[in-house]
């Protein structure tokens, strides 16, 4: 996203008088604050000072994981985990608390390091009739295969049939 120019497929509202101006607005409006800071954060992360301490480890941690879930594709087809630590917060509850946010990916961060496909399914909602859900996680290239787990899933509970999603204004 730190390389993103705004101009394949950018946000724009306006015509711009010069490439400058064009970047410089197509990413600030095009971008909510979360994802400003991420890309600040990973932009100072990969700077001159920092890129042994944290991108060099970053990569032999993201080694790990990857070893970590070959190993389990060994034995399985595909992977079930909670999509999240906790239950779906309403929109907007948690962006001014960007630490709660991060924390949200928790259980989505191993597989996107390790560069696998995953897909997140509804199972059930909490008292409150916030959705919770899992996800399915397959091999390199094994999307085929989460899909079709999914897709039986989906067939078998008929979550959508029993939980009818009411959006609050």
């Amino acid at each position: 996203m730190g390389r993103f120019d705004g101009i394949r497929y950018g946000y724009r509202t306006k015509n711009y008088s010069n490439l400058k101006e064009l970047f410089k607005n197509s990413r600030s409006e095009g971008f909510g604050e979360e994802v400003k800071r991420r890309i600040i954060l990973g932009t100072y992360v990969l700077s001159s000072g920092y890129y042994e301490a944290y991108y060099k480890k970053a990569q032999q941690v993201r080694t790990l994981v990857k070893n970590e879930f070959s190993r389990n594709f060994e034995k399985y087809d595909c992977l079930i985990a909670p999509t999240a630590p906790n239950v779906a917060f309403d929109i907007g509850s948690k962006i001014n608390n960007p630490l709660e946010m991060y924390l949200a990916d928790l259980c989505t961060v191993p597989v996107n390091i390790a560069g696998l496909p995953g897909i997140s399914i509804p199972c059930g909602v909490n008292s409150e009739g916030m959705p919770i859900g899992f996800q399915l996680i397959g091999k390199a290239f094994g999307e085929e295969t989460i899909l079709n787990a999914a897709y039986a899933y989906e067939q078998k509970v008929k979550f959508r049939e029993k939980y009818k999603p009411e959006f609050k204004r």
